[in-house]
């Protein structure tokens, strides 16, 4: 029975196994994700870099929909009608024969009739037209520029859940560790008790120790599932599919550690945030361009051809059918005099737009170099809190380690134990958010500078 409980296992094992890599090649992803990769995959297949990739269509369909509004505009046309009561009208009388003063009821024409027509029209001339082919030009850079917004949300997005999930890994590990290691002292502590070498309380100071960390491990057990679900969700890939990360986060966090970034200049025309301000000045710009527009004449021609038949009865499909045709050609001309100042109006509303989008602009540009200012000291403090935990959880380790060693020799409480194992654990858990934090503030940093560009 045994065997067959293994050998059920080993299969299941393996199919699952199997089923992993069948995922993993339907999405088309790496067996292991390095940051970097995983950045590159999201850049492709986050939901919205897809819609931002959409956006960037539309804009080009935008942009034709507007050209194609001057060009010839072709429309046919096939009417029916039949007169199932005709109008009558009245004529003098004596156009009939009749008395002078009399009118005498006649119908014209005959009941049905049909028509068939195509016409040509071209736009000769609307400032309108001009100016929103040129406004559609900024449309579609406004769409580059918002795309390059969406891809650094979604690297920092990616950087976040991926560093948070190393954040997880490691400190369940650690605290795996630390759980192990105060079992051991609490089950060494117990026998000491237990022979009357030691009191009851620096057992049960043990335990209260034991019962907060491995509350805390169950904490980085759920923890981790949830940063592994939100990790794939940034990726773009189904939450709940296996993903594996091949960054370890101290080697990481080390590797980010980088003064010239913090001494690069800031160039405010690479910002996205600038781009996407001066974006809104240039379509406010437009706007105020087509407000004046409005008073300009319009000018259009047309041609039509056309061909219509009448019957008393429905015989247009006979080869017999007498048919009229006719064809027109002309010129339409509309000259904007007088809105009760309705243009003038828009003119002005449509200019201070513009004025305010300047400000806005302004504002902008300062706003950002006040964050690219922020941004530099928050990294530069990054590295140096990192550096700072780090030599501190070095301290932590050595004082627990020795406290440790005096407690077992009696020449420390419980109570002083407790404290050194709390003050490790504290150093361990800065430790690990200062990594997390130098990360995500170098790609803060980056992306205001924009090394991308």
């Amino acid at each position: 029975m045994k065997q067959l409980f293994t050998l059920t296992l080993s299969i299941l094992i393996f199919n699952l196994g199997i089923a992993q890599q069948k995922d993993l090649v339907a999405f088309n992803i790496p067996a292991a994700f390095s940051l970097q990769t995983a950045i590159d995959y999201a850049l492709d297949h986050n939901y919205k870099m897809i819609n931002a990739h959409r956006d960037i269509k539309d804009a080009q369909l935008e942009k034709w929909i507007t050209i194609a509004g001057g060009l010839p505009q072709i429309e046919g046309a096939v009417n029916y009608n039949n007169q199932l009561k005709q109008p009558v009208s009245l004529v003098p009388g004596e156009f009939a024969g009749g008395e002078p003063g009399s009118f005498v009821p006649i119908i014209f024409g005959q009941p049905q009739g049909a028509g068939a027509s195509i016409t040509l029209r071209q736009q000769l001339f609307d400032g309108s037209y001009i100016v929103g082919v040129q406004a559609v030009q900024s449309f579609i850079t406004f769409s580059a520029n918002n795309k390059e917004k969406t891809q650094q949300e979604v690297i920092k997005m990616v950087v976040q859940a991926y560093g948070n999930v190393l954040l997880a890994k490691e400190g369940l590990q650690i605290v795996k560790n630390n759980r192990d290691n105060l079992a051991i002292s609490l089950l060494e502590i117990k026998q000491v008790v237990a022979n009357g070498l030691a009191e009851e309380e620096q057992a049960e100071q043990l335990q209260i120790t034991l019962s907060n960390v491995e509350s805390q491990l169950r904490n980085f057990l759920r923890l981790e599932d949830i940063s592994l679900q939100l990790f794939n969700l940034s990726l773009g890939l189904p939450i709940e599919l296996a993903t594996v990360l091949s960054d370890d986060l101290e080697n990481l966090a080390a590797a980010q550690i980088d003064y010239s970034l913090a001494t690069a200049p800031l160039i405010i025309e690479q910002n996205v945030d600038y781009k996407l301000a001066l974006n809104l000045n240039e379509q406010r710009y437009f706007e105020l361009k087509l407000a004046k527009s409005r008073a300009l004449p319009t000018l259009n021609s047309f041609v039509n051809y056309g061909t219509n038949a009448f019957s008393d009865s429905f015989s247009f499909l006979n080869g017999s059918q007498q048919w009229f045709n006719s064809s027109v050609l002309g010129v339409d001309l509309k000259i904007p005099l007088f809105s009760s100042f309705k243009r003038d109006a828009t003119t002005k509303r449509a200019k201070i737009a513009l004025l305010k989008s300047e400000t806005q602009l302004i504002e902008a540009s300062e706003s950002i170099r006040l964050q690219w200012e922020r941004s530099k000291s928050n990294f530069i403090l990054a590295i140096e809190n990192y550096r700072t935990a780090k030599e501190n959880l070095g301290l932590a380790n050595r004082i627990a380690k020795k406290n440790e060693t005096k407690f077992k020799e009696g020449l420390a409480s419980s109570f002083e134990l407790r404290e050194a194992q709390l003050q490790l654990y504290t150093a361990q858990q800065t430790y690990l958010e200062a990594m997390l934090t130098l990360i995500n503030n170098k790609t803060a940093l980056e992306q205001i500078v924009n090394t991308e560009s």
